[in-house]
């Protein structure tokens, strides 16, 4: 038998963790088949059932909480914390013991991704754990329960592919690849989730695609989920006489999702309560959230379902259960999600900037306007010189990019007013330039379908399916300092140098630049990398005097000393610098020598150490 029977997509999501898988062997002349997996966790103290969703919840109980056997799974107890349903249910009733949103903490550049932060208002007898831990666990479990059924063909030995939002930078891209080595994945590939949906919809269409798309469509992917609001477009072109897709642009990382509607909707019935009387503090209110997410959930799920009641923690002994009850309904799931997130906006609507405050506490950098139409505008107007990549030609007075058909992924657009009001404020944008209206793409199921694009994609790997191409999805750039007289008061300008163009496929090299830069060696140094969605037509070793803020995002810098290798601290190596994408679609840098014969690795410091 083949060492690699399946290929995995594992979607390692902020709300829920699902896993799909494609059996090279019973697929062999054909395009991949993914089937759902279904992993088995624990839903109540003791009590085990296999569910194709994974919730991605880590609960950390107090020792005296649980009895003895009751975090036990088939391949034997958990080491003190829940994983899955239990976790999510658990930490309703007590939230500061809860880990949630991991996955948004572990693309979080301004906190110690290693450092043990989460639950973030935890009390000091909680032992917290890091973001990366708890993603590594997740992992674990995935792996446990995929070997649990798959004895004859563990997860380390088949080929996986794990998704990652599109905006995703370097760091996060490569912490998600450590997580995955740290869970014992050996032999594993990075793919964009939005990337993931289409093929998800290819497979869908059960190769009938090309009847449902033309040459010249541009295609939207309007990604929602738990913690992250992604956009993609996607071109239908042509290679070799056959449509073909092309990815051509992302928007950027934007901390808007499920987490947020979540807190909206408690702030809801926190209004609601108050208007009765009650009056919560802040620990209730963070219960709130999360019996708020598990409503939210059964009414999107369930057209049938018309109100979900609300149990909020409380600590008053005269209340039944210790417990206060209200309900969520689905009026005010849907006025509060279609008005507050998705307004009927123009299109020259921008997101809002606020002032704020000088102090803040620790917290996700959530985007600070929440209309998810207003942040779609924005990425359509940037990617209005995509036109020619995409092969369409735009009216004279065209103010953004106008896409042709929608494809909705994530799990708020199960509230079908949600991508109702999305394709309704779109068509009057394009309505009001002239274009024709987009259409939606149907038949995927928004809570599966990343996990079984990835799987799919692990078969056309293999050269059965159709490959959507586009590479990576930003230039990159590193910063170059000028030689310079000390000015008081006066920084040396920073030019922007390309060491990989937009589109570098994975597995590729880019040629060394031309330019000679000098490398600082045996002291502490800073090196500050950007990267850009627009600029598709920098050539590595393309030189940026100056640039505009929309043009170029920083990303998080290195800390670094790197060796000496026998010379003086603080002296200047002339080296050339160089970059490669790696099979598993990270980003990997080096400096090499003017004679080739040493090489230092520039690497994003996302394990707290220094580059070497």
């Amino acid at each position: 038998m083949n060492e690699q029977r399946f290929t995995v997509g594992i979607d390692l999501g902020t709300t829920h963790c699902v896993m799909a898988a494609v059996d090279l062997e019973r697929e062999v002349d054909t395009e991949p088949v993914p089937e759902l997996v279904e992993i088995a966790q624990l839903t109540g103290p003791g009590a085990v059932e296999a569910r194709t969703l994974l919730p991605s919840f880590l609960y950390l109980p107090h020792p005296d909480e649980l009895a003895a056997g009751d975090l036990t799974l088939p391949w034997g107890a958990s080491e003190g914390f829940a994983v899955g349903e239990l976790a999510r249910s658990l930490g309703t009733k007590t939230p500061l013991r809860l880990v949630s949103s991991a996955k948004s903490w572990l693309c979080h550049p301004g906190v110690d991704r290693r450092g043990a932060i989460l639950p973030v208002e935890a009390p000091a007898e909680v032992a917290r754990v890091s973001p990366f831990a708890a993603s590594v666990r997740y992992l674990e479990h995935l792996r446990s329960a995929w070997d649990a059924g798959h004895a004859e063909a563990p997860l380390a030995a088949q080929s996986v592919i794990l998704t990652v939002p599109a905006s995703f930078d370097p760091a996060a891209r490569e912490l998600t690849a450590e997580a995955a080595r740290a869970a014992g994945l050996a032999d594993f590939t990075l793919l964009e989730e939005p990337q993931a949906a289409l093929y998800a919809w290819i497979e869908a269409t059960a190769g009938g695609w090309r009847k449902q798309v033309k040459l010249g469509d541009v295609i939207l992917v309007v990604d929602v989920g738990g913690g992250t609001a992604d956009f993609s477009l996607i071109a239908v072109t042509e290679r070799d006489g056959e449509l073909a897709l092309t990815r051509v642009a992302v928007g950027d990382h934007i901390l808007l999702g499920g987490d947020n509607m979540d807190l909206a909707l408690a702030h809801v019935l926190r209004a609601k309560l108050a208007a009765a009387g009650t009056q919560l503090e802040p620990w209730q209110v963070n219960g709130l959230v999360h019996g708020c997410r598990a409503a939210k959930e059964q009414i999107l799920a369930d057209a049938g379902v018309q109100a979900v009641p609300v149990v909020v923690p409380s600590r008053g002994s005269r209340l039944i259960g210790g417990t206060l009850r209200t309900e969520l309904t689905r009026e005010e799931v849907e006025r509060t999600l279609v008005e507050g997130f998705f307004p009927v906006v123009g299109a020259d609507a921008r997101p809002a900037v606020r002032a704020r405050a000088g102090l803040t506490k620790l917290g996700l950098p959530y985007a600070q306007d929440a209309g998810v139409t207003r942040h779609l505008a924005a990425f359509l107007a940037r990617q209005l010189d995509a036109a020619a990549a995409c092969g369409v030609t735009l009216p004279a007075q065209a103010s953004f990019l106008h896409p042709t058909a929608v494809l909705f992924n994530g799990g708020v657009f199960k509230a079908g007013a949600l991508a109702t009001r999305v394709l309704t404020t779109l068509n009057a944008w394009l309505e009001a330039e002239g274009a024709p209206p987009v259409r939606a793409l149907p038949g995927i199921h928004l809570d599966h379908a990343v996990a079984r694009g990835a799987a799919y994609y692990g078969g056309v790997r293999r050269g059965r399916g159709v490959r959507i191409r586009g590479g990576t999805a930003r230039a990159y750039y590193v910063g170059v300092e000028s030689a310079m007289p000390a000015v008081p008061g006066l920084e040396p300008p920073l030019e922007a140098l390309c060491l990989a163009p937009f589109g570098m496929e994975e597995g590729t090299e880019a040629a060394l630049p031309p330019q000679e830069v000098g490398l600082v060696v045996g002291e502490p140094v800073r090196f500050r990398f950007f990267g850009s969605s627009t600029r598709r037509e920098d050539a590595v070793g393309t030189v940026l005097e100056f640039w505009r803020d929309e043009e170029l995002e920083e990303l998080p810098a290195i800390e670094a000393t790197l060796p000496a290798e026998g010379r003086t601290a603080g002296d200047v190596v002339p080296v050339h610098l160089h970059a490669r994408v790696t099979e598993i679609g990270t980003l990997a840098l080096e400096a090499v020598s003017r004679d080739g014969a040493e090489r230092w690795k520039v690497e994003l410091d996302v394990r707290g150490e220094d580059a070497a």
